[in-house]
C-alpha cells in the first residue's frame, strides 16, 4: 500500500515536463503567426480601404466639375478668349494629359462672398500626384498663378478624350481646344493599386 502512494506522489518527471513546455511553445508560436497574419490582413485592408476613400472623393470631385461645366470663356493673361474648354498633352504643364474649363454651382449662399458661381478649374499629373488647378475668381490678372491640390496619389497616367458629336461613326479626340463644348468627355486614370480606371461624361448642356 505504501508503495502505491509513494509512486502516486512522484509527479511529473522532467521528460515530461521538457515535452509539455515544448508542447505550449509550438502552440504560443503558431498562435502569434496567425495573430500576425490576421492584424497584417487587417492593416492591408484598412489601407486599402483608405485608398479606395480617397479614389472616390478624387473621381467624385471630378464628375462634378465636368458634369457643371459651362460654355464660358475666361481672359488669358487679360486678353479676350474664345476658347471654352482645352485638354490634351502639354495643356496645363502636367506630365501627361491635362483639362480646362469653367464650371458651375460652386455653392455660393445668398451671394454673400464676393465671387461668382462659376469657377475656372483644371486637372493634371504631376509627380504621380493628380492636381486640381482652380481659382476665386474667373478673368484674373495678369501674371495670376492658380491655386493647386494635391487630390489622388500614386497615379502613374493621365489621359483626356472628347467626343464631338452623337454620330455613331464619331471617334473619341485625344485633344479638344473649342469655342463650345464637347458632347462628352471620358477621364482615364492609372493608378498604383486599383489599375486603370475610365468614366465617360455627358456635359449638361448638350
Amino acid at each position: 500500500m505504501s508503495t502505491l502512494n509513494n509512486h502516486q506522489s512522484q509527479g511529473f518527471t522532467l521528460l515530461e515536463i521538457l515535452v509539455a513546455m515544448a508542447i505550449f511553445t509550438l502552440i504560443g508560436i503558431a498562435s502569434t503567426g496567425l495573430l500576425t497574419n490576421v492584424l497584417d490582413d487587417d492593416k492591408a485592408s484598412s489601407e486599402r480601404f483608405a485608398q479606395l476613400e480617397k479614389l472616390q472623393r478624387a473621381m467624385l470631385t471630378i464628375e462634378r466639375d465636368v458634369l457643371q461645366a459651362m460654355p464660358r470663356a475666361v481672359r488669358i493673361n487679360g486678353e479676350l478668349n474664345q476658347v471654352v474648354m482645352r485638354g490634351g498633352e502639354d495643356e496645363l504643364g502636367g506630365s501627361a494629359d491635362s483639362i480646362g474649363f469653367v464650371h458651375g454651382g460652386w455653392h455660393n449662399p445668398q451671394f454673400m462672398l464676393p465671387r461668382s458661381t462659376l469657377q475656372l478649374v483644371g486637372y493634371r499629373l504631376q509627380d504621380d500626384k493628380l492636381q486640381r488647378l482652380y481659382g476665386n475668381y474667373l478673368d484674373n490678372v495678369i501674371g495670376y498663378e492658380p491655386k493647386t491640390k494635391d487630390i489622388l496619389d500614386g497615379v502613374s497616367n493621365f489621359q483626356v478624350e472628347f467626343l464631338l458629336s452623337s454620330d455613331e461613326e464619331a471617334q473619341w479626340q485625344e485633344s479638344y481646344t473649342g469655342v463650345e463644348l464637347p458632347m462628352a468627355v471620358a477621364i482615364t486614370l492609372t493608378t498604383d493599386v486599383f489599375g486603370e480606371i475610365r468614366r465617360e461624361f455627358l456635359l449638361a448642356s448638350q
